[in-house]
């Protein structure tokens, strides 16, 4: 049977694309609890951090430091009272960075980055024997050898991912001052009295700025739904069932995944687990390999079917001879006889839940259908046969059957009318 539709809903396009990731380098292993699992590789987590990295840097400058206050005694001037002020962090630019993982925590790091920062300093100096002299001005301050490491750990509390910030840190290997006018004694002056402070700040206003973020990203991460609607009918459980699991070269989350009716009906109990694969192939590492336990498709197809969603009227193909008694007076002549030229549909229904099956290799399923064959009698709608079917779906999961698995997972879920089906 084929059968022929739009491609409408988003739930269905999600699990037709998770489906292509399936094969990957990445052992993948559907857990109890969980029927959707998704491996991030190591080209994965390079992808994030990355993408985190320069999220973060672009979020953070410019950076505004604290103002710096401090004096000195200056050989033959004396006591010098000096102060740095609107000193911002308007540059970063990054040498390298990893990311590594491992049980039970992340670590991200930064290494070898540079940062341009701009200050305004003035200083003051005087006695009772002289008026009091001052001076101020800008200056540029390059900041070398950057290193910044954070650790997270990512923990299952209540169907949602808690990103907790272990530790946290920088560090600033060297500066240098370029000063704008002044004395010729004022930079040896401001480089030996704020060099230290001048770090400092750094360290301090990156490590909170960076604490801030990982907050935020905390926050997205508990505004995450546990339910998506994927119709006016069905939503997907999307509650984590476990803590990701880190390994050395990968990150793996497990999420429910299962279809459940709006009215919040549980499908949990009619599903029993024992669907493992481990799948691989030769094509060059995905960033992202996730898994669909059967039973992710047989939740759906059993919520559509208890919503009485899984039956269709069939009233316009495109040999219109068909659904007429016309195009039958020579095949079953006495049923244009009695209806002569009356117009015809097909109702097909599916009569119990569609049984989805997925192995390694292949992918299919059976459909249990009762096909009518109405003749349209003026107002009245008469049927004159009723067919039972079986229909047999193989082998979906080949690169050349892509079309046949669009058509039966559209089938399974989408209530849409078919525009043409024939067995």
């Amino acid at each position: 049977m084929g059968c022929f539709i739009k491609f409408s809903s988003p739930a269905i396009l999600f699990m037709f694309l998770s489906l292509l990731l399936i094969p990957t380098s990445a052992h993948v292993q559907v857990n109890e609890g969980g029927y959707i699992s998704a491996v991030i590789s190591k080209k994965g987590l390079d992808f994030f951090k990355n993408y985190l990295i320069n999220k973060a840097t672009s979020s953070i400058i410019p950076l505004e430091l604290p103002d710096i206050e401090k004096s000195k005694k200056i050989p033959l001037i004396g006591k010098v009272h000096m102060a740095l002020s609107n000193i911002i962090i308007y540059s970063v630019e990054i040498d390298s960075s990893y990311v590594e993982t491992g049980d039970p925590d992340l670590l991200l790091a930064v290494s070898g980055a540079t940062a341009d920062c701009g200050m305004n300093w003035e200083y003051s100096y005087g006695s009772w024997l002289l008026p009091t002299i001052s001076d101020s001005g800008a200056a540029t301050v390059l900041v070398e050898g950057l290193e910044v490491g954070l650790t997270v750990s990512l923990k299952e509390q209540g169907g949602i991912v808690k990103v907790i910030l272990v530790d946290c840190g920088s560090h600033v290997r060297d500066i240098s001052i370029k000063v704008d006018g002044g004395a010729s004694w004022l930079y040896q002056a401001l480089f030996e009295a704020f060099e230290g402070k001048i770090k400092s700040a750094v360290e301090s206003a990156v490590t909170k700025k960076i604490s801030e973020l990982i907050t935020k990203l905390d926050s997205i991460f508990q505004s995450l739904p546990k339910q998506i609607p994927v119709s006016d009918i069905a939503s997907m459980n999307t509650s984590f069932v476990r803590s990701p699991v880190l390994s050395d070269s990968s990150v793996e989350v497990e999420i429910n995944g299962l279809f459940t009716a709006i009215s919040g009906t549980s499908m949990l109990n009619y599903y029993h687990k024992g669907f493992e694969s481990s799948a691989s192939c030769s094509s060059p590492a995905k960033m992202i390999g996730i898994q669909l336990n059967e039973n992710v498709f047989s939740s759906g197809a059993l919520v559509y079917f208890n919503a009485n969603r899984l039956h269709w009227i069939i009233d316009d193909i495109p040999e219109k001879s068909v659904l007429n008694t016309s195009g039958w007076r020579h095949i079953i002549p006495q049923l244009y006889t009695q209806y002569p030229n009356d117009g015809m549909n097909l109702y097909i229904s599916v009569t119990s839940p569609p049984k989805i099956h997925v192995s390694e290799h292949d992918i299919g399923g059976t459909i249990d259908l009762d096909m009518t064959i109405n003749v349209l009698d003026s107002s009245e709608v008469i049927p004159v046969a009723c067919i039972s079917l079986v229909s047999l779906i193989e082998n979906l999961s080949a690169a050349h059957n892509i079309q046949p698995f669009t058509n039966f997972i559209h089938f399974l879920f989408d209530p849409l009318t078919c525009v043409y089906c024939a067995s």
